[in-house]
């Protein structure tokens, strides 16, 4: 990958990069609308030097060109032109990265099978290598369109019972990912914060995707091995080479991390505790046989409430990074149509979405955009997966 070093001063603190943040070998540093908040993070990077993809400076450039321009228009003093950076519109800093994943949809399906095949059967002799390879690719694929990421693991998660434990740690890792970027973590925290999400069943991983089918309950023997499965799973991650401690605490403790302030709470625990929140919303997304998914406004309501039934930190930045009504979730609208949710908007409670479903009950020939600003088509509710009988294109929705 060509990179381009950027000066020091772009690094604004209290605002989101508008760019994602690497070394001069390409690896990524920060991801794009990381919000830096303590000067100690600013200094941090650029000891290390900062780079963006080549593709990235020229949309920089032209940003920054063009407020030059308008400083020199309206007199601006030439101290102010000097120290000028660029101001690049989120949109723009999106599209630029975008251009880069042509198939987002087959670009995720292929993440799926590489964590199927590394999950089921962890090789001994380069696991730590393609864990990190994984991770590095799935925040590559979050960067350049979340909102396709979330719609393909989603819709992957509430059809499929097959890949159960797959689409899980792949979604986990992804809202673990998006509800970090609202909090003051370093990136090497959210590094082992990744790795950890992905990593967390890995030793039961088959018996995963056998309770998914499995139209019977629990035996003992199962249940054994579900209690145990963190303790097991920390000390297989150790055997197969794994020596980040902040990433094999977090495993070990991600259904043991208690509620309140995070800052209270060792490192650790703190990643514990985001991984065991979006644990919860995941799997409250995600059908078995024996039981139904749940609508996506009752999946977040589960994580953002602790088990004291009060409102959780972890829980409320997953719905900041998420929303209410995440990507590939349904709706009921004021119409009464069924829509999808395509993507965030906004504010949490207002996505963007497209009907499916018209009045009478009757799929649409062709999804059509609705503003749910407008009172007519206000969503009045979020719909289980279990009540849409339609086959989606998911290429076509992305186009939407």
């Amino acid at each position: 990958m060509a990179v381009i070093q950027l000066p020091a001063h772009v690094l604004k603190l209290g605002f989101p990069v508008p760019f994602a943040l690497r070394d001069a070998s390409g690896h990524l540093l920060v991801p794009r609308g990381t919000l830096l908040s303590t000067e100690s993070q600013r200094q941090q990077l650029i000891a290390r030097g900062i780079y963006v993809d080549e593709n990235d400076s020229e949309q920089f450039k032209k940003a920054l060109a063009g407020k030059l321009d308008s400083m020199v228009r309206s007199n601006a003093l030439l101290g102010q032109i000097a120290k000028a950076t660029a101001d690049v519109p989120e949109a723009s800093a999106a599209a630029a990265v975008r251009k880069s994943v042509e198939d987002p949809v087959n670009a995720w399906n292929n993440l799926m099978l590489r964590s199927s095949a590394l999950l089921h059967d962890p090789p001994q002799a380069d696991f730590g290598t393609r864990v990190e390879k994984l991770e590095r690719d799935l925040v590559e694929l979050l960067e350049a369109d979340p909102d396709a990421g979330l719609l393909t693991l989603i819709h992957a998660t509430t059809s499929e019972l097959h890949q159960y434990s797959v689409t899980h740690s792949l979604l986990v890792t992804s809202v673990c990912e998006l509800a970090a970027r609202n909090l003051p973590w370093s990136a090497d925290w959210r590094r082992s914060m990744r790795r950890a999400a992905l990593t967390m069943n890995i030793a039961m991983t088959t018996l995963q995707d056998t309770l998914a089918l499995q139209d019977s309950p629990v035996t003992p023997r199962q249940r054994e091995v579900i209690d145990g499965h963190a303790a097991k799973a920390s000390r297989m991650l150790r055997e197969l080479g794994v020596a980040d401690e902040l990433w094999l605490q977090a495993v070990e403790h991600h259904h043991a991390s208690p509620p309140g302030p995070l800052a209270e709470l060792s490192p650790c625990m703190q990643l514990a505790r985001l991984i065991q929140r979006a644990d919860i919303f995941a799997a409250r997304l995600s059908p078995r046989k024996m039981r139904q998914a749940m609508p996506a406004i009752a999946a977040a309501k589960a994580a953002y409430l602790d088990e004291n039934q009060k409102a959780d930190e972890a829980g409320a930045a997953i719905i900041k990074g998420v929303g209410i009504y995440p990507p590939g979730s349904y709706v009921r609208l004021a119409s009464t149509e069924v829509a999808i949710v395509l993507r965030r908007g906004l504010r949490a409670n207002e996505p963007k979405v497209a009907s499916i479903i018209s009045r009478s009950g009757t799929p649409l020939g062709e999804p059509a955009m609705r503003d749910i600003r407008q009172k007519a088509y206000e969503i009045t509710g979020g719909v289980a997966p279990h009540e849409v009988k339609v086959r989606l294109n998911l290429q076509r929705l992305l186009q939407l």
